[in-house]
């Protein structure tokens, strides 16, 4: 069976940081993209990261770039987000997610296929 499991989120205070992690069971995702999406009360699911098998594509929503960092370790089957300078609107419940393709439309991330599978989520909360 498959499953992700998050971790890390908390309360933080406007300009903090905190890394979320994603540990993926059950099956290799190593030859898919994997990432992390939000949601905040009253809108939509949004993508926010996501990071190619290798690591060596990144992919970040306007909203979260040159803030937030996606990495991945293989070998733990393990996905990271490194959120620094928090802003209040950051404020969601993250949810991992796991086998899906991405591909950059001008400048624009575009999930062309998945996510297969999410993670249960985890609440960041970031106080003005």
């Amino acid at each position: 069976q498959v499953q992700l499991v998050e971790s890390g989120g908390g309360l933080v205070q406007a300009g903090g940081s905190l890394r979320l992690s994603c540990a993926a069971s059950g099956r290799t995702f190593s030859s898919k993209a994997m990432g992390w999406f939000r949601q905040a009360p009253g809108k939509e699911r949004e993508f926010v990261a996501a990071i190619s098998w290798g690591g060596g594509n990144t992919y970040y929503a306007d909203s979260v770039k040159g803030r937030f960092t996606i990495s991945r370790d293989n070998a733990k089957n393990t996905v990271y987000l490194r959120m620094n300078s928090l802003k209040p609107e950051d404020t969601a419940v993250y949810y991992c997610a796991a086998d899906m393709t991405i591909e950059v439309v001008t400048t624009t991330p575009i999930i062309t296929t998945g996510p297969s599978y999410w993670g249960q989520g985890t609440q960041v909360t970031v106080s003005s």
